[in-house]
């Protein structure tokens, strides 16, 4: 109907179906049918054919003024569609074991690049975010797995360095300080937590909790005094600690995690601005790593 409605427009222009023809261009007998052929669509007679030229009816000349309406929302429309700038709203999802400045200063400067996206940012442990992800709350999730799951989008690898009191030598993780040694971790699901408690399992080892401290910055205090073990991002320690914080010597202990993208496939336009936004992340980790 829509070539139907653009022949009526032009025939209001120009007056006669010899000049709508030379326009399109059509013969005239195929510019004929097709107002035919609206006349038959809408039930109405469109051109009053008793007068040389035809002219608009009452009803044509009101059809005329919708068909305009019409022809000017399918032209909005198709330059909506058309505009390949990401605009609308993008719910990401981010582990809190990356939930560091760093990582936070790469995701606002990717999300800057697109002006006509609002970023809602949500921060959870893995588990979580990836529940609500494939419950479709997020639109996208950076988070952490352990290297068992495959076909994955891995942005980088998240290596975990242990962390204890300072003391006169390095202190180093044998199989006795295994055994005995408390934790101080954040509370379930941390992946941390659940990367250490695999290997530790594997090593037939239980895990000694000494304190379950959600803030970071509370549990180096907590291992600054002695109270146990802690777990840190090997690139935030690389930075430095603290004179009374020293690095552990774990071995062969692979305490690593693979940071991973998940993207709905139903991004659309957004997709561009995810994409980099995951690319701006897996730079930060390998960076920093």
């Amino acid at each position: 109907m829509l070539e139907e409605l653009r022949t009526l427009v032009l025939f209001a222009e120009e007056g006669s179906i010899q000049n709508v023809a030379r326009r399109l261009p059509l013969t005239q007998p195929a510019v004929t049918r097709q107002m035919q052929r609206l006349e038959d669509m809408l039930g109405t007679t469109l051109l009053d054919r008793r007068q040389k030229p035809p002219r608009l009816t009452a009803a044509g000349l009101e059809i005329l003024e919708r068909a305009k309406d019409i022809l000017a929302s399918v032209e909005a429309l198709k330059a909506f569609a058309g505009d390949t700038e990401p605009q609308g709203v993008l719910r990401l999802g981010l582990a809190h074991g990356l939930s560091d400045a760093t990582v936070a200063g790469a995701i606002a400067r990717a999300a800057a690049a697109f002006p006509k996206i609002s970023l809602r940012l949500k921060t959870g442990w893995s588990a979580e975010l990836i529940e609500q992800f494939e419950r479709g709350q997020l639109d996208m999730a950076i988070v952490l797995r352990s290297a068992d799951h495959q076909n994955l989008d891995v942005l980088g690898i998240e290596r975990l360095a242990i962390i204890a009191q300072a003391g006169p030598s390095k202190p180093h993780l044998t199989d006795a300080a295994l055994a005995s040694t408390p934790w101080v971790l954040s509370p379930e699901p941390c992946d941390a937590r659940q990367r250490l408690v695999s290997i530790l399992g594997a090593e037939q080892h239980r895990l000694v909790l000494a304190a379950e401290i959600q803030d970071p910055a509370m549990q180096m205090e907590w291992v600054r005094r002695g109270h146990g073990l802690g777990l840190m991002p090997s690139r935030l320690a690389a930075r430095g600690l603290p004179d009374d914080l020293a690095l552990v010597d774990a071995g062969d202990f692979d305490l690593s995690l693979q940071v991973v993208a998940l993207r709905s496939p139903h991004l659309n336009r957004l997709a561009k601005a995810a994409q980099a936004i995951a690319r701006t992340v897996g730079e930060v980790i390998q960076i920093e790593t």
